[in-house]
């Protein structure tokens, strides 16, 4: 029974080490995705800023481009730039907090395997 036991409450804490390792993936690959977009938007901003007010600037629109003045653009950037860094903080809040849970998680694991060795054993069997 307390085997039975043991073993069920392993096979849970693997669930919940699997779920949270993959939710922390996610948000490091979203951090990524948002620190490109963030270093585009900058650039762009550096490229437009120094340009003369009354020089055509271009928005491209899937494989066409629409005139429009560089202040909008210039907006347009710095809106993007923001809203990454606002995803950024959040995304680095939201990885914090998976990484606790994931240490938490490694601890009950630890605390298992350590309060009955043999499991150690049963699990490496089943895996052979």
């Amino acid at each position: 029974m307390a085997d039975e036991a043991t073993r069920t409450a392993f096979i849970e804490i693997q669930g919940r080490m699997i779920e949270t390792t993959g939710k922390l993936k996610q948000v490091q690959s979203q951090m990524r995705n948002k620190e490109a977009e963030k270093k585009r938007a900058f650039l762009t901003l550096e490229e437009l800023r120094p340009l003369p007010e009354d020089t055509n600037t271009y928005k491209s629109i899937g494989r066409t481009f629409v005139l429009e003045p560089k202040s909008f653009l210039v907006n347009e950037q710095e809106k993007k730039l923001q809203d990454s860094e606002n995803a950024i903080s959040s995304l680095q809040t939201s990885k914090e907090y998976l990484e606790k849970q994931r240490a938490e998680v490694e601890n009950n694991l630890k605390e298992l395997l350590q309060q009955d060795p043999g499991i150690a054993r049963q699990i490496m069997s089943m895996t052979v």
